[in-house]
Protein backbone atom coordinates (compact mmCIF):
# COMPACT_ATOMS: atom_id res chain seq x y z
CA UNK A 1 0.00 0.00 0.00
CA UNK A 2 0.97 4.04 -0.75
CA UNK A 3 2.45 5.74 2.06
CA UNK A 4 -0.33 8.69 2.86
CA UNK A 5 1.79 10.03 5.60
CA UNK A 6 2.05 13.38 3.82
CA UNK A 7 -1.40 13.21 2.18
CA UNK A 8 -3.83 15.45 3.63
CA UNK A 9 -7.42 14.11 2.05
CA UNK A 10 -10.64 15.91 1.74
CA UNK A 11 -14.02 15.26 -0.04
CA UNK A 12 -14.91 18.65 -0.55
CA UNK A 13 -13.37 18.68 -4.30
CA UNK A 14 -13.68 14.79 -5.61
CA UNK A 15 -15.99 11.93 -5.09
CA UNK A 16 -13.93 8.37 -3.50
CA UNK A 17 -15.50 5.16 -3.81
CA UNK A 18 -13.58 1.51 -2.25
CA UNK A 19 -14.79 -1.16 -3.42
CA UNK A 20 -13.82 -4.58 -1.91
CA UNK A 21 -14.87 -8.23 -2.05
CA UNK A 22 -13.89 -11.58 -2.24
CA UNK A 23 -12.15 -13.11 -5.65
CA UNK A 24 -14.97 -12.71 -8.77
CA UNK A 25 -17.52 -10.82 -7.26
CA UNK A 26 -17.34 -8.41 -10.38
CA UNK A 27 -15.73 -5.32 -8.54
CA UNK A 28 -14.47 -4.15 -12.06
CA UNK A 29 -17.41 -4.96 -13.62
CA UNK A 30 -19.79 -3.24 -10.90
CA UNK A 31 -16.89 0.46 -11.24
CA UNK A 32 -17.01 -0.14 -15.28
CA UNK A 33 -20.58 1.06 -15.53
CA UNK A 34 -19.55 4.51 -13.46
CA UNK A 35 -16.63 4.85 -16.29
CA UNK A 36 -18.77 5.22 -19.53
CA UNK A 37 -19.59 9.09 -18.96
CA UNK A 38 -16.61 10.86 -19.80
CA UNK A 39 -18.28 14.31 -18.76
CA UNK A 40 -16.14 14.01 -15.64
CA UNK A 41 -12.94 13.60 -14.50
CA UNK A 42 -12.52 10.09 -13.80
CA UNK A 43 -9.95 8.24 -11.91
CA UNK A 44 -9.26 4.30 -11.13
CA UNK A 45 -6.72 2.58 -9.12
CA UNK A 46 -5.88 -0.77 -7.86
CA UNK A 47 -3.47 -0.43 -4.94
CA UNK A 48 -0.72 -3.09 -5.06
CA UNK A 49 -1.17 -4.24 -8.47
CA UNK A 50 0.81 -2.68 -11.23
CA UNK A 51 0.52 -3.44 -14.47
CA UNK A 52 -2.16 -5.78 -13.63
CA UNK A 53 -5.13 -7.33 -16.14
CA UNK A 54 -7.60 -5.26 -14.67
CA UNK A 55 -5.42 -1.68 -14.73
CA UNK A 56 -5.31 -2.30 -18.48
CA UNK A 57 -8.49 -3.34 -19.06
CA UNK A 58 -9.87 -0.33 -17.70
CA UNK A 59 -7.19 2.21 -20.26
CA UNK A 60 -7.89 0.00 -22.97
CA UNK A 61 -12.04 0.06 -22.17
CA UNK A 62 -12.07 3.61 -21.05
CA UNK A 63 -8.93 5.69 -22.29
CA UNK A 64 -10.48 9.02 -20.69
CA UNK A 65 -10.11 7.73 -17.42
CA UNK A 66 -6.62 8.19 -15.37
CA UNK A 67 -5.31 5.73 -13.85
CA UNK A 68 -3.72 6.49 -10.77
CA UNK A 69 -0.13 4.36 -10.35
CA UNK A 70 0.75 3.57 -6.41
CA UNK A 71 3.97 5.69 -6.87
CA UNK A 72 1.44 8.81 -7.86
CA UNK A 73 -1.57 8.03 -5.56
CA UNK A 74 -0.35 10.41 -2.92
CA UNK A 75 0.48 13.40 -5.25
CA UNK A 76 -2.49 12.81 -7.76
CA UNK A 77 -5.36 12.28 -4.77
CA UNK A 78 -3.82 15.67 -3.43
CA UNK A 79 -4.30 17.98 -6.76
CA UNK A 80 -7.47 16.53 -8.16
CA UNK A 81 -9.44 18.44 -10.80
CA UNK A 82 -13.05 19.54 -9.23
CA UNK A 83 -15.87 17.57 -9.14
CA UNK A 84 -13.79 14.47 -9.92
CA UNK A 85 -14.98 11.00 -9.31
CA UNK A 86 -11.99 8.68 -8.22
CA UNK A 87 -13.01 4.42 -7.67
CA UNK A 88 -10.60 2.25 -6.18
CA UNK A 89 -11.01 -1.17 -6.29
CA UNK A 90 -9.34 -2.94 -3.57
CA UNK A 91 -7.76 -6.85 -3.83
CA UNK A 92 -9.19 -9.73 -1.68
CA UNK A 93 -5.71 -9.97 -0.16
CA UNK A 94 -5.65 -6.48 1.47
CA UNK A 95 -6.59 -6.35 5.78
CA UNK A 96 -9.52 -3.95 5.27
CA UNK A 97 -8.08 -2.98 8.85
CA UNK A 98 -4.94 -1.33 8.19
CA UNK A 99 -4.78 2.45 9.41
CA UNK A 100 -3.34 3.22 5.77
CA UNK A 101 -7.12 2.24 3.96
CA UNK A 102 -8.75 3.99 7.18
CA UNK A 103 -7.10 6.96 5.86
CA UNK A 104 -9.04 7.05 2.61
CA UNK A 105 -12.49 9.31 3.87
CA UNK A 106 -14.83 7.56 0.77
CA UNK A 107 -17.65 5.44 0.19
CA UNK A 108 -17.17 1.87 1.08
CA UNK A 109 -18.98 -0.07 -1.09
CA UNK A 110 -18.35 -4.48 -0.67
CA UNK A 111 -19.81 -6.74 -3.31
CA UNK A 112 -20.14 -10.49 -2.00
CA UNK A 113 -21.85 -13.54 -2.71
CA UNK A 114 -25.48 -13.27 -2.23
CA UNK A 115 -24.84 -16.81 0.32
CA UNK A 116 -22.18 -15.25 2.31
CA UNK A 117 -24.42 -13.84 5.63
CA UNK A 118 -21.34 -12.11 7.53
CA UNK A 119 -17.81 -11.86 6.53
CA UNK A 120 -14.87 -8.75 7.36
CA UNK A 121 -16.38 -7.17 3.70
CA UNK A 122 -19.82 -6.80 5.52
CA UNK A 123 -18.02 -5.28 8.64
CA UNK A 124 -16.26 -2.93 6.88
CA UNK A 125 -18.95 -1.58 4.76
CA UNK A 126 -20.99 1.25 4.22
CA UNK A 127 -23.47 -0.60 1.70
CA UNK A 128 -23.04 -4.26 0.58
CA UNK A 129 -24.32 -5.10 -2.88
CA UNK A 130 -24.76 -8.99 -3.29
CA UNK A 131 -23.39 -10.36 -6.65
CA UNK A 132 -24.02 -12.37 -9.35
CA UNK A 133 -23.45 -15.92 -7.95
CA UNK A 134 -22.85 -17.84 -4.85
CA UNK A 135 -19.63 -18.60 -2.80
CA UNK A 136 -17.18 -21.00 -3.54
CA UNK A 137 -16.57 -24.04 -1.39
CA UNK A 138 -13.28 -24.15 0.39
CA UNK A 139 -13.48 -20.24 1.68
CA UNK A 140 -12.02 -20.97 5.02
CA UNK A 141 -8.62 -21.42 3.24
CA UNK A 142 -7.12 -17.74 1.31
CA UNK A 143 -6.65 -18.54 -2.60
CA UNK A 144 -2.88 -17.40 -4.27
CA UNK A 145 -2.92 -15.05 -6.78
CA UNK A 146 -0.59 -16.18 -9.78
CA UNK A 147 0.22 -13.03 -12.49
CA UNK A 148 2.33 -13.50 -15.73
CA UNK A 149 3.00 -10.76 -18.10
CA UNK A 150 2.31 -11.48 -21.79
CA UNK A 151 3.21 -8.42 -23.49
CA UNK A 152 4.74 -9.13 -26.96
CA UNK A 153 3.43 -12.89 -26.77
CA UNK A 154 0.89 -14.19 -29.75
CA UNK A 155 -1.51 -16.95 -28.99
CA UNK A 156 -2.22 -19.83 -31.30
CA UNK A 157 -6.29 -19.39 -30.95
CA UNK A 158 -7.11 -23.32 -30.98
CA UNK A 159 -4.21 -23.75 -28.66
CA UNK A 160 -5.13 -21.02 -26.34
CA UNK A 161 -8.43 -22.29 -26.08
CA UNK A 162 -7.66 -25.93 -24.99
CA UNK A 163 -5.38 -24.68 -22.83
CA UNK A 164 -7.93 -22.25 -21.05
CA UNK A 165 -10.38 -24.84 -20.81
CA UNK A 166 -7.54 -27.54 -19.44
CA UNK A 167 -6.86 -24.45 -16.83
CA UNK A 168 -10.45 -23.60 -15.94
CA UNK A 169 -11.47 -27.45 -15.64
CA UNK A 170 -9.23 -27.78 -12.88
CA UNK A 171 -6.00 -29.91 -14.50
CA UNK A 172 -3.22 -27.40 -12.26
CA UNK A 173 -5.42 -26.68 -9.29
CA UNK A 174 -8.79 -25.61 -8.63
CA UNK A 175 -8.94 -22.02 -10.31
CA UNK A 176 -11.64 -19.53 -8.47
CA UNK A 177 -10.62 -16.64 -11.42
CA UNK A 178 -8.94 -16.52 -14.28
CA UNK A 179 -9.15 -13.09 -16.35
CA UNK A 180 -6.59 -12.46 -19.47
CA UNK A 181 -5.88 -10.06 -22.45
CA UNK A 182 -4.45 -12.42 -25.21
CA UNK A 183 -3.00 -11.06 -28.48
CA UNK A 184 -4.12 -13.07 -31.70
CA UNK A 185 -1.97 -13.12 -35.19
CA UNK A 186 -4.93 -11.46 -36.58
CA UNK A 187 -4.00 -8.42 -34.97
CA UNK A 188 -6.92 -8.08 -32.23
CA UNK A 189 -6.65 -8.51 -28.67
CA UNK A 190 -9.08 -10.45 -26.26
CA UNK A 191 -9.93 -9.79 -22.69
CA UNK A 192 -10.84 -13.27 -21.21
CA UNK A 193 -12.81 -14.06 -18.12
CA UNK A 194 -14.00 -16.98 -15.84
CA UNK A 195 -15.19 -17.39 -12.66
CA UNK A 196 -15.75 -20.44 -10.80
CA UNK A 197 -19.72 -21.43 -10.68
CA UNK A 198 -20.74 -19.45 -13.82
CA UNK A 199 -21.14 -20.99 -17.01
CA UNK A 200 -18.13 -21.36 -20.16
CA UNK A 201 -15.69 -18.60 -20.65
CA UNK A 202 -15.99 -14.96 -21.76
CA UNK A 203 -14.48 -13.82 -24.63
CA UNK A 204 -14.61 -10.15 -25.26
CA UNK A 205 -12.58 -8.20 -28.05
CA UNK A 206 -11.23 -5.31 -27.16
CA UNK A 207 -11.68 -1.95 -29.30
CA UNK A 208 -8.08 -1.59 -30.18
CA UNK A 209 -6.14 -1.36 -33.61
CA UNK A 210 -5.29 -4.34 -35.20
CA UNK A 211 -1.23 -4.72 -34.59
CA UNK A 212 -0.12 -6.70 -38.08
CA UNK A 213 3.73 -5.52 -37.32
CA UNK A 214 5.58 -7.30 -35.33
CA UNK A 215 5.25 -8.25 -32.00
CA UNK A 216 2.77 -5.80 -29.68
CA UNK A 217 3.81 -3.10 -27.50
CA UNK A 218 1.08 -2.80 -25.52
CA UNK A 219 -0.06 -4.75 -22.05
CA UNK A 220 -1.27 -8.51 -22.17
CA UNK A 221 -0.79 -10.74 -19.23
CA UNK A 222 -3.03 -13.52 -17.30
CA UNK A 223 -3.92 -13.61 -13.77
CA UNK A 224 -5.33 -16.32 -11.93
CA UNK A 225 -6.61 -16.33 -8.60
CA UNK A 226 -7.24 -20.14 -6.86
CA UNK A 227 -6.01 -23.01 -4.90
CA UNK A 228 -3.61 -25.60 -4.94
CA UNK A 229 -2.16 -24.07 -8.40
CA UNK A 230 0.60 -25.91 -10.10
CA UNK A 231 2.28 -22.35 -11.46
CA UNK A 232 5.37 -24.01 -12.95
CA UNK A 233 3.81 -26.17 -15.48
CA UNK A 234 0.84 -23.17 -16.38
CA UNK A 235 3.74 -21.09 -17.16
CA UNK A 236 5.14 -23.54 -19.42
CA UNK A 237 1.42 -25.02 -20.75
CA UNK A 238 0.82 -21.04 -21.42
CA UNK A 239 3.95 -20.36 -23.13
CA UNK A 240 3.55 -23.67 -25.86
CA UNK A 241 0.73 -22.15 -26.72
CA UNK A 242 2.78 -18.59 -28.77
CA UNK A 243 3.95 -18.23 -32.23
CA UNK A 244 7.17 -18.40 -33.10
CA UNK A 245 8.65 -15.04 -35.04
CA UNK A 246 8.70 -16.85 -38.22
CA UNK A 247 5.32 -17.96 -37.71
CA UNK A 248 4.08 -15.01 -36.30
CA UNK A 249 5.58 -12.99 -39.72
CA UNK A 250 3.56 -15.66 -42.41
CA UNK A 251 0.38 -14.65 -40.00
CA UNK A 252 0.58 -10.87 -39.99
CA UNK A 253 1.95 -10.64 -43.95
CA UNK A 254 -1.53 -12.42 -44.96
CA UNK A 255 -3.90 -11.06 -42.69
CA UNK A 256 -1.85 -7.36 -44.27
CA UNK A 257 -2.72 -8.74 -47.38
CA UNK A 258 -6.38 -9.30 -46.45
CA UNK A 259 -6.79 -6.05 -44.94
CA UNK A 260 -4.92 -4.14 -47.74
CA UNK A 261 -7.80 -5.66 -50.14
CA UNK A 262 -10.94 -5.00 -47.80
CA UNK A 263 -9.63 -1.30 -47.94
CA UNK A 264 -9.52 -1.28 -51.47
CA UNK A 265 -12.73 -2.81 -51.62
CA UNK A 266 -14.22 0.08 -49.37
CA UNK A 267 -12.66 2.63 -51.26
CA UNK A 268 -13.72 1.60 -54.58
CA UNK A 269 -17.68 1.26 -52.99
CA UNK A 270 -17.15 4.93 -51.46
CA UNK A 271 -16.18 6.10 -54.95
CA UNK A 272 -19.37 4.68 -56.68
CA UNK A 273 -21.64 5.87 -54.38
CA UNK A 274 -20.19 9.15 -54.99
CA UNK A 275 -20.56 9.00 -58.60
Amino acid sequence: MPDLNDCSLSMESFDLTLVAGPPGVGKTTWISQFLKDAARPLFYLYPGAQASVDLARIGYCFPWVSIISDDQLARVLTDLPDQAQVFMELGFHLDLESPLLSAYPGRRIAIVPPDLATSEWHDWADEVIPSNHSQASGADKLPAIWRSPLTGQVFDPPSLDDVLIELTGGAYGQVMRLKGIFELPDGRAFYVDFVEGLPGIEYTELKLPRWLDGRPDRFSGLEIVGRDLEQKTIAQTVLACCLADDVLFQYQRQYQQLQSEEETVIEESEQEVMV
